[in-house]
């Protein structure tokens, strides 16, 4: 599809700036393998001006104009944001779809989703007003003493390309209504919509300085963000081995951070189950953004009573899902965001045939898809624990299969894993979905279902998962410092020295 891809420069302190190096990456279109565009290439002299920046904006008039100002007055800028981007939505839509592969439709639902992330934590914003000063009960009625919520400074924001402007939102939303100074850098992948977000920050008339957004490579600008000294908290979504490497360089400042890593979820499938309806949240949960979820149910852990004909249904949906460039109507599944991700997916796939494995249904490139890096929904059975493709994350639309016979047996299967994001369980007992569900060691649990999300309810992990939960008044917590503030109200002198 032929749609411009706007040309952009980084964005710091409100204003479009080339980088010190003037380096450019390009923009790969992952339907076509064309270069479509290009973004800037930050490196460390860019991020030393966006932090300078973001630190002024913190002080500017003694904070009045963003980090001290009230609650509301943050909330109308979100506000705003949101409505532009509401606005903006077939557009964002459609530059989401080229960059990243993603469905032209889903790429649509993203973009509302957005929307309504900032307009929720403009709400989170109006309502830190009213808990600054609320009481806190004490014993001695000698004293009082409330909580004051202030950010917590100049928020690092490093986000992933699956969701590239969905996953920006999940962290400048609540960073900007606590009233930090933010500096976004994301995915260099898929960096598109969020340069059109600085756009709308700058229509807006959003502070200068209190989001900057650094496009570039992980070692030339995200590292040297995340190291950085005057940077006072690291949010990062993305591998566990890259959020190992910021976790050890922030422990050099004792610097907080809060991690959203991969994942290798289970789905447990029951005897009781409606077959189609399992089968296509089963497929929903592993296929769902081309497979590229860091919560992707991706092991399937099915009853062996019902595994045989449970499969051959599975299968009958898998060959159902239309796969295609992401703008063609009726689109269920695009390509892989890259080159080096497709190549990878195949790897994995390749590997699980060489230890033994099963592929039941797809593997390899669709026969009508000449270019672009399309893989088919792929399952495979005859998985032991032992193997790679049960114990590491694919990031592609991979599903592998075991079966259970008991409930005892599923959780210890399910919890099988370094990983500890995402989990579901199916079954019309609702007893047993409850015992599961507290047995099962993931942050989020799914019952009847896979994936969905809303911005109201926590997002994390346990384990290699990472920590700290993303969204919710959970979201807007990871961007404040909480002051205790007590005061000595009585007209007695304390009286625990002699008066001299």
């Amino acid at each position: 599809m032929a749609f411009p891809i706007p040309s952009r420069q980084l964005y710091i302190d409100g204003e479009w700036r080339e980088p010190i190096k003037k380096n450019r990456i390009p923009i790969i279109n992952p339907s076509t393998e064309d270069i479509i565009g290009d973004i800037p290439a930050a490196t460390a002299e860019d991020v030393e001006i966006a932090v300078t920046a973001a630190r002024r904006a913190l002080t500017w008039n003694k904070g009045s104009e963003w980090a001290s100002a009230s609650g509301a007055h943050r909330a109308k800028y979100l506000r705003a944001i949101a409505a532009k981007v509401t606005e903006r939505k077939d557009q964002l839509a459609k530059l989401e779809a080229l960059d990243c592969g993603k469905p032209y439709d889903e790429a649509a639902w993203d973009i509302d989703d957005v929307a309504a992330c900032f307009e929720y934590y403009a709400d989170q914003a109006e309502a830190l007003d009213a808990k600054q000063t609320s009481p806190i009960s004490l014993p001695m009625d000698t004293f009082k003493c409330h909580v004051l919520r202030q950010p917590i400074g100049v928020v690092a924001l490093i986000t992933p390309w699956n969701y590239p402007l969905l996953m920006a939102t999940w962290k400048v939303a609540p960073a900007l209504a606590a009233g930090c100074a933010a500096i976004l850098k994301p995915s260099e992948l898929a960096s598109v919509t969020c340069l059109e977000l600085a756009d709308i920050c700058k229509e807006v008339g959003l502070p200068a300085g209190v989001l900057n957004i650094l496009t570039g490579l992980g070692p030339e600008a995200g590292a040297p963000l995340a190291s950085h000294p005057d940077v006072d908290k690291v949010a990062f979504t993305g591998s566990t081995t890259t959020g190992s490497k910021i976790m050890s360089s922030a422990a050099q400042l004792v610097k907080p951070v809060t991690l959203e890593l991969g994942g290798k979820s289970p789905i447990v499938v029951f005897e009781d189950v409606d077959l189609d309806k399992a089968a296509e949240w089963t497929a929903f949960g592993c296929f769902w953004t081309n497979g590229q979820i860091c919560s992707a149910t991706s092991r399937l852990l099915v009853h062996e009573r019902i595994a045989a004909e449970f499969l051959d249904r599975l299968v009958k949906w898998c060959k159902n899902i239309r796969i295609s460039d992401p703008f063609e109507e009726g689109c269920r599944m695009g390509p892989v965001a890259s080159k080096g991700q497709y190549e990878k997916v195949l790897k994995f796939i390749s590997t699980a045939k060489s230890e033994g494995a099963t592929v039941l249904c797809g593997g390899s490139r669709p026969v009508h898809l000449k270019k672009g890096y399309f893989v088919e929904p792929t399952i495979i059975s005859d998985v032991s624990t032992s193997m790679q493709i049960w114990r590491e994350e694919v990031f592609g639309p991979v599903l592998c299969v075991k079966t259970f016979s008991s409930e005892d047996e599923a959780i210890e299967l399910a919890n099988n894993t370094h990983y500890g994001l995402g989990a579901a369980v199916i079954s019309q007992d609702l007893e047993r979905c409850e015992r599961v569900t507290k047995a099962l060691q993931a942050g989020i649990v799914w019952v009847n279902c896979s994936q969905p999300c809303f911005c109201q309810a926590p997002w994390g992990g346990t384990k290699r998962s990472g920590f700290g939960r993303e969204l919710g008044e959970w979201g807007i917590e990871n961007y404040l410092n909480i002051k205790q503030v007590t005061q000595y109200i009585s007209d007695e002198p304390w009286g625990w020295y002699k008066s001299p």
